[in-house]
């Protein structure tokens, strides 16, 4: 994997306590290498298929795309309680913490990153016309914050799983309301035109309706069968999560074969923001948990969450705004493809420190 070795990695799941990361989500980066592979030649020996899968769209929304959108992000909402939210003020300092790196830095830091390296440092290296469009993709990836894929992090890093489960259920709800005049706002300032109609039929079509559909859905199997019969749906839903994501991913490498195949440093490129921006926001999570006094089992879990990203939701506003052959869906995308490996050096980070983090402060 790309940052961390395999001994490293696997050390990092044994002395997890609870449940483990999955075989399949464990090497998602390997996956989603696989993936870019094959789009990418498909793109290139098949345009004609993935024009026509390309035009297939309603209201600016690409059908294949939106479907598969779908079939990642409700498996994954159906993990979310959000009958939590009532506990959040129990951890009340971490859970101002993070809401403060997610809504307040996070999305602002990637945008002056964007600007930073996509306008200047590599503009000479990235084709002109798409240099708007990269910067949107970096600004959509990161006004988000992760859902599902938290809990494994958090897992990871021993943290408080009742935290989490609040700290999740809250972000979603305010992404209903903050994430499009967060992505508008920043567009603007990045001189960027804000199709609003586009945008607000992306935050209807992949937060509203995918969380109202999960909420119904869990409280109906609980119904039936309890806290088994849940687990025992997302057992089976999460192959098809899975599956689901490798495919969007194959499909979009695809419309964007002939570009990568051109300059296929972009991708590099691209990466280099979306690594500073997670390390950047872990560690000031992290540091300011610390400083508030908050116990190392709540720091962790908070620092994972300011720093990783909702790529599902991200991905398909993109490719509704911009379309699926746009800069903006390749830099959501290039989000995927670093984030178990960067997220899982975060954890080690996390784990290697809780005796400083512990120590007393002078």
């Amino acid at each position: 994997m790309n940052q961390l070795s395999a001994e490293v990695v696997d050390a990092d799941l044994d002395t997890a306590s609870g449940n483990r990361i999955g075989f399949f989500e464990r090497y998602l980066t390997v996956w989603v290498l696989l993936c870019i592979v094959a789009g990418t030649v498909l793109g290139h020996w098949l345009p004609g298929t993935f024009e026509t899968l390309g035009g297939m769209q309603v209201a600016q929304v690409n059908l294949p795309v939106a479907v598969l959108i779908w079939l990642m992000i409700i498996p994954m909402l159906l993990k979310i309680d959000f009958g939590a939210l009532g506990g959040v003020r129990r951890q009340w300092k971490g859970i101002g913490v993070t809401l403060f790196i997610n809504w307040a830095v996070k999305p602002f830091s990637m945008a002056l990153l964007g600007w930073i390296f996509i306008r200047h440092v590599f503009a000479g290296y990235l084709p002109a016309a798409q240099l708007d469009s990269y910067i949107a993709g970096l600004i959509l990836l990161a006004a988000a914050p992760c859902t599902a894929m938290v809990f494994v992090w958090s897992n990871l890093c021993h943290g408080e799983p009742n935290f989490t489960l609040s700290q999740v259920a809250l972000n979603d709800t305010i992404m209903v309301v903050a994430f499009a005049p967060i992505v508008a706002l920043l567009l603007g300032i990045s001189s960027i035109t804000v199709p609003w109609n586009t945008l607000l039929l992306s935050v209807l079509l992949y937060i509203v309706v995918p969380v109202a559909i999960s909420v119904v859905l869990r409280r109906w199997v609980l119904s039936q069968g309890g806290e088994p019969q849940l687990q025992k749906l997302l057992h089976r839903l999460g192959p098809v999560s899975l599956f689901a994501l490798l495919a969007t991913l194959v499909l979009l490498f695809g419309f964007q074969g002939q570009q990568i195949l051109a300059q296929p440093a972009v991708i590099a490129m691209l990466a280099v923001p979306i690594l500073i921006q997670v390390y950047f926001n872990s560690g000031l999570a992290y540091v300011l948990n610390r400083r508030f006094g908050v116990p190392h089992c709540v720091a962790g879990p908070s620092a994972l969450i300011g720093a990783s990203n909702f790529f599902e939701l991200a991905v398909a506003t993109a490719v509704g705004l911009f379309g699926v052959h746009s800069g903006a869906a390749l830099a959501t995308v290039v989000g995927v493809l670093i984030e178990v490996p960067v997220m899982l050096s975060v954890v080690r980070i996390v784990n290697g420190s809780k005796r400083w983090y512990e120590a007393p402060q002078t």
